[in-house]
């Protein structure tokens, strides 16, 4: 009697390793600026965990990879913002068929937030676990000032990835580790107090 083969690995952890494998490769940084920019418009993979692998191969080049990391992300939500604001139509149904998480009842949510919290909700997106795609793409279907979209994506997604890099520049192996097992609980958390900080600072004032 022969032992039972392992059960193949879900999509998703498959897409997950595909990501992190290439950081042992030439092209890790090329694949950190593709991937990036991919994940704000349509790949389900964050590329935090890249990110952090390479930051660990050349520590002295965390911050030219978070520079990477930020300047394509937003270039990758300005493709999103255009793909919502000129071809929806086209691209709603397979979006919403083959992005796993995301519904047109995500979407109506997304666009009673931008009734109050356009800026707030975008850099939310962009800094947390919550799917920055979705902000992306809704952001060009309800014609969010575009100014506010790429303020608010710059600052967040910059935030995130420098944050990521310095710490890793700073403490090296065992804050990867660290940040890799509580991801998103730490950005959920930052995000909620520096929220919470900016308004102390407007009641007070």
């Amino acid at each position: 009697m022969t032992d039972a083969a392992p059960p193949r690995p879900g999509i998703h952890r498959r897409l997950y390793d595909w990501v992190l494998h290439w950081a042992d490769t030439p092209h890790g940084t090329t694949a950190l600026v593709l991937l990036t920019a991919a994940e704000s418009s349509f790949f389900p993979i964050p590329p935090d965990p890249l990110l952090m692998a390479l930051c660990l191969g050349a520590q002295r080049r965390a911050f030219r990879l978070a520079a990477w990391a930020t300047g394509a992300s937003v270039a990758g939500a300005l493709v999103g913002y255009g793909i919502g604001a000129l071809a929806w139509g086209v691209f709603q149904d397979p979006f919403f068929a083959y992005v796993p998480g995301v519904s047109p009842e995500a979407f109506e949510h997304v666009r009673l937030l931008y009734d109050e919290y356009d800026f707030w909700a975008i850099f939310l997106a962009g800094l947390t676990p919550i799917p920055y795609k979705v902000f992306t793409l809704s952001s060009g279907v309800f014609s969010i000032n575009l100014g506010v979209f790429v303020m608010a994506s710059v600052l967040s997604r910059g935030l995130r990835f420098f944050l990521v890099a310095g710490l890793i520049y700073k403490f090296g192996a065992p804050v990867s580790r660290f940040i890799d097992k509580y991801f998103n609980l730490l950005t959920v958390l930052f995000g909620v107090l520096l929220v919470g900080g900016f308004a102390v600072v407007k009641w007070v004032l």
